[in-house]
């Protein structure tokens, strides 16, 4: 028995022996070693060609000869790539190929978005800068321009992790004397101009492309002087299916860093110290020791969710989307939530001459901010964000019977947590656009375009201070209201005609007409007081027993409805001889009811050339550019963003009251009805001239490529309200064109693969942009000023003083402060004393206007971002840097937190005052140039790690899971709490203590599937 299962066990593994001997000798037949050479069109060798087995990883790449070796099955197929080639496919049927790559001119031939058409990036003459939508920042942001930052040369963008917040963003430096609107770019959604970008989820976005230079912009008229910015959604496909995506992500948000504050333990110290009694501002029986920081910030929680249908064929082409997103602010009472649908249909009719699109698009929006002021505002105390810093540690939130603790005794003394609770701020959005475009191909190369869109905006505005509200403490309830319309109308109609002659000379012209009216601010509202209860809050005003005609007024005053209209006619022409030489010139003439009856059209021209060096016979045999091409223009655009319809005339309003007495003698109060505004018949456009020149280049088959731009741009014919006589005019001021500004600056972008092997690749990218912006002019012979003061920090003991000064010959932003010079024998602060020639005469502790002296620019100095991409098989990190140096920030928080006299009111302050400075220094929180600090910073923006699963099964095209790290660190010498402050408007580079939003990392974890 026992010989039988031996000799069995040596027969089974003699068969097993044999089995395996067969497997080898098969897989040793089916292999086959395959070798060649891989060279470019010169016949030149390439080093690092990626050889893969098509759907596999086993694969090679090539040596410094271009040889390669790799096994692999006959009838297999093999990958040839490699970066700045077309690859190639080549199917296994003997040991030895030999492959020759064609050069790939994808990025020459990527289409670029211009304004009313599109042409081949090697055609473009001017300054543009396009960002695809896999390469837009990664983070919980509300709006499209937060996905630019740091990706553009030439554009500052200053975020902010308010989720109800938005960011400021200029181009090419300040260019007008009008904050808001008219200092940013003009937005372009899908061809219409002018469109909310609230209209646009960051998911819903194909591509961005930023128009920099006046022969780019000047298209877009008298909007386009700080440039223009042209959003691509996605659209449907031609592939004949239909593909269901989603994406989605949930995120944490937590706050970088706080103001150290003095604990309760370290007050009563410092107070025992220097004799300061405490004892009427907190019960020192029970002292209580509250962080105030604590109990306003929180970990704020978001999540997004976005899916959306494409399909089509070549005929017809379909898309729809939805898109959810609820934020959560990291302060108490902040939060924000929007809901966002596109959708899209075209095909074409007429035997395809005809093609026809419709969309519509709509979103609403919820914000919540509770009592935050907005940059600048003087509100007293009144904003959580201010609140929490000088709220005193000794006080608890509630009193033992539940309600909130209070001490209204304190001047400018508001419980921060009862604020965050009580005073509700609600904002809603309702957005709904309509859009329908018309293509008829006339003849080929002949297209007639007709566009029509219509724009509604809907804002209602709800406010409620509860009957427990520390702010309005004498109303016992308080609920305001008010609802705004905004209506946008838009025709444009124009014809592209594209030809080429003799296969060399191409020729596009474009001939246009436009017409839209906006019917803005046509709104109302109401204010109304004491409540019963809170119950109804502001939903059933009626239920308000008191009304006061003064709050109405208020109210009403703010809602003026405002119809603007313009009309333009514009054209381009384009020419390039065998893509050699280039041309382009662009006019257009806007005609606007906002201007006065002797400016109400302007003409807006530009020209532009380009020379691809590359093309020319003597560049044939040189190995050094892979492209080469100059770039030069020049062009005027126009700035009338920002304007209401009351510019330029006669506006009379109420000026007061008077009590009128009638025949029977009823009295009765009426108003006083006087002028508001002067007529400017003269009023006209703000014009921006801009020369550019730019120089594209590529190396090392175009693995190393970038531009670098020199721009000169002046504006001329600044408006602004300027002081006049009421001798001569009804009112004191006058809206006037007088100012000049120039900006001036060189932009740097690089982009390169230092790195590429089989499964590894290294993309990087940076630029690199430095501006220097000077205000030329401020007067002319009939109006004039001598300087225009901006920046009031509302410090206490110095309300009217001013940190910023706009002067000639200085940059919008300009600090002007008084020189701190140290402490006086008794420790108080001093400042350096100049005489009215400006002459240096000792030091004051009392010092006046005539002792500031320039200090610093908010400008920066050099604006830069840095984009590296890491690619090793399916896994994926991006890290991406951005940053600023060489501006000065004016620490406005730091400043009045360091009043000790504060302590001695009953409030907080910093704990550097402990050691930092003499508690009798009743000086040290003077604005002076003590507060001014290096604003210049380098941080790690995003850190996003991602892994392709690909095709999975039958149904999942393509699933990617990601995780990112938002503002992961940040190196800067600045001592506030972040120094990413905005720098818009025009008083850019404060940190304002009542408006500036702790900044916050973001960990959040995301998934993108298609089906």
């Amino acid at each position: 028995m026992q010989s039988k299962q031996t000799t069995n066990k040596w027969m089974q593994r003699k068969l097993v022996s044999l089995a395996v001997f067969l497997f080898v000798c098969t897989c040793a037949f089916a292999q086959n070693t395959v070798t060649g050479t891989v060279k470019d069109q010169s016949g030149m060798p390439l080093v690092g060609v990626n050889v893969v087995e098509k759907g596999t990883t086993n694969g090679n790449i090539t040596d410094v000869n271009g040889k390669y070796s790799v096994n692999v099955e006959r009838g297999k197929t093999l990958v040839f790539s490699y970066i700045g080639f077309i690859s190639q496919e080549i199917k296994v049927n003997s040991n030895t190929i030999n492959v020759m790559l064609a050069e790939d001119a994808q990025s020459l031939e990527e289409v670029v978005v211009i304004g009313y058409g599109s042409m081949q990036r090697k055609d473009v003459t001017s300054s543009i800068t396009s960002v695809k939508a896999e390469d837009l920042n990664v983070g919980v942001y509300t709006t499209p321009a937060q996905l630019l930052q740091g990706k553009v040369p030439g554009l500052t963008i200053a975020n902010t992790s308010d989720p109800n917040g938005s960011a400021s963003i200029s181009l090419r430096g300040a260019s007008s004397l009008r904050a808001g609107e008219a200092m940013e770019p003009y937005y372009v959604i899908d061809g219409v101009p002018g469109v909310s970008l609230s209209l646009v989820a960051p998911e819903d976005i194909e591509s961005i492309d930023v128009l920099r230079d006046a022969s780019a912009t000047a298209i877009y008229g008298s909007k386009a002087a700080n440039g223009v910015i042209i959003v691509t959604t996605k659209k449907g496909n031609k592939e004949g299916r239909t593909s269901v995506s989603y994406s989605g992500y949930v995120a944490w948000d937590h706050t970088m860093k706080t103001l150290d504050m003095m604990t309760a333990d370290q007050l009563l110290s410092y107070a025992s110290a220097n004799n300061i009694d405490l004892s009427p501002y907190y019960d020192a029986n029970n002292p209580a020791n509250t962080n105030w920081q604590d109990e306003i910030l929180r970990t704020g929680f978001s999540h997004n969710h976005n899916v959306s249908i494409n399909g089509g064929n070549e005929k017809t082409q379909y898309s729809a989307s939805i898109s959810f997103l609820d934020r959560e602010g990291v302060v108490l009472g902040t939060d924000m939530d929007r809901l966002t649908a596109r959708s899209f249909v075209q095909t074409k009719t007429l035997n395809d001459r005809l093609d026809i699109s419709v969309s519509l698009n709509a979103s609403v929006r919820n914000s919540t901010s509770g009592p935050i002021s907005n940059g600048g505002e003087s509100v007293q105390g009144r904003s959580v964000l201010d609140a929490m810093y000088y709220y005193s540690p000794l006080v608890p939130v509630k009193n033992a019977d539940g309600s909130w603790y209070s001490n209204l005794q304190i001047s400018q003394n508001f419980n921060p947590v009862s604020m965050a609770n009580e005073d509700i701020r609600k904002t809603k959005e309702k957005l709904l656009q309509g859009v329908a475009k018309a293509t008829l191909h006339i003849i080929d190369g002949l297209d007639w375009n007709l566009n029509l869109s219509y724009q509604n905006q809907q804002y209602i505005y709800s406010n409620y201070n509860s009957t427990q509200s520390q702010l309005e403490t004498s109303r016992h309830g308080q609920a305001e209201r008010m609802a705004v319309e905004n209506v946008r109308k838009q025709m444009e109609t124009y014809i592209n005609w594209d030809h080429t002659f003799a296969d060399k000379h191409k020729v596009g012209v474009m001939l246009g007409y436009s017409w839209e009216q906006a019917d803005n601010n046509d709104g109302f509202g109401a204010k109304v007081y004491n409540f019963y209860n809170d119950d109804l809050l502001y939903y059933n005003m009626s239920m308000a027993n008191n009304v006061s005609i003064s709050d109405i007024s208020d109210v009403n005053d703010n809602y003026l409805l405002s119809t603007l209209r313009m009309i333009s006619f514009y054209g381009r022409v384009n020419y390039s001889f065998n893509s050699k030489y280039l041309l382009q010139a662009t006019v257009r003439r806007d005609g606007s009811s906002a201007f006065g009856a002797n400016n109400r059209w302007g003409t807006f021209p530009s020209v532009s050339a380009a020379w691809r060096i590359i093309e020319e016979d003597f560049m044939k045999d040189q190995d050094i550019f892979d492209d080469l091409k100059l770039r030069i223009g020049y062009g005027v655009s126009g700035n009338s963003l920002g304007f209401d319809a009351f510019y330029a005339h006669q506006v009379y309003g109420s000026t007061g009251w008077f009590n009128y007495v009638n025949a029977s003698g009823t009295s009765a109060d009426y108003r006083i009805l006087g002028a508001t505004r002067n007529s400017n018949p003269d009023l006209k456009w703000e014009k921006t001239g801009m020369f550019n020149i730019g120089i594209d280049f590529g190396f090392f088959n175009n693995r190393l490529t970038g531009t670098i731009e020199y721009y000169n741009k002046k504006t001329s014919d600044l408006i602004y309200d300027y002081p006049v006589s009421t001798n001569r005019y009804s009112y004191g001021w006058m809206t006037a064109n007088v100012g000049d500004i120039s900006n001036k600056g060189i932009e740097i972008t690089l982009n390169a693969v230092p790195v590429q092997t089989k499964d590894f690749t290294w993309s990087t990218s940076i630029n690199l942009s430095h501006n220097k912006n000077v205000v030329e002019k401020l007067s002319n012979e009939t109006f004039s000023v001598d300087y225009i003061d901006q920046g009031n920090t509302d410090i206490a003991g110095y309300t009217n003083s001013n940190v910023q000064r706009i002067m000639e010959g200085s940059p919008i932003g300009q600090f002007y402060l008084w020189e701190w010079a140290g402490y006086d024998e008794n420790g108080g602060s001093i400042f350096n004393d100049y005489d009215a020639e400006g002459n240096l005469i000792g030091t004051t502790d009392a010092p006046t206007d005539e002792d500031r002296r320039k200090a610093g620019s908010a400008q920066p100095k050099l604006v830069y971002g840095w984009n590296n991409e890491l690619n090793w098989k399916n896994w994926s990190l991006t890290a991406f840097f951005q940053g600023v140096a060489g501006n000065k920030i004016f620490n406005a928080t730091r400043a009045y937190y360091n009043n000790t006299g504060q302590i001695a009111n009953g409030k907080n302050a910093l704990a550097e005052a402990i050691t930092g400075q003499n508690a009798n220094d009743s000086r040290a929180h003077a604005p002076s140039d003590r507060y001014l600090e290096n604003g210049s910073y380098f941080r790690l923006s995003t850190l996003t790690l991602g892994y392709n699963f690909g095709k999975l099964g039958n149904w999942i095209n393509n699933l990617r899971l990601y995780a990112t790290c938002n503002n992961v660190f940040t190196i800067t010498g600045y001592k506030g709490v972040d120094p990413e402050i905005s720098l818009g408007g025009l008083a850019p580079g404060i940190d304002w203590r009542n408006a500036t939003y702790p900044r916050t990392r973001t960990f959040m974890v995301g998934v993108n599937v298609n089906f």
